[in-house]
């Protein structure tokens, strides 16, 4: 089978985008795939009024948090978790 100037020239298919559109088109091996619609699965978000963004900013800035940390200092100076 003779390769058509186009298939046998992957960058020719660039340069003549209609003649790649009629080659799919006319495709018998593309005809016969399965085809299906696929939806996404997760909802889109909805955008959030400006002043749910600022209840919660202020409720996350008011909310104390406590850290401890234990370190003990070496008498050379090096800093390392407490045993």
């Amino acid at each position: 089978m003779l390769k058509s100037p186009l298939v046998s020239n992957p960058f020719a298919l660039m340069m003549d985008p209609a003649a790649v559109v009629q080659a799919m088109e006319c495709s018998d091996r593309l005809g016969r795939l399965q085809r299906r619609i696929c939806k996404p699965l997760d909802k889109p978000v909805t955008a959030r009024s400006t002043a749910d963004v600022a209840a919660f900013d202020h409720e996350v800035d008011e909310v104390e948090v406590e850290v401890e940390v234990d370190v003990d200092v070496d008498v050379d100076g090096e800093v390392g978790p407490a045993d």
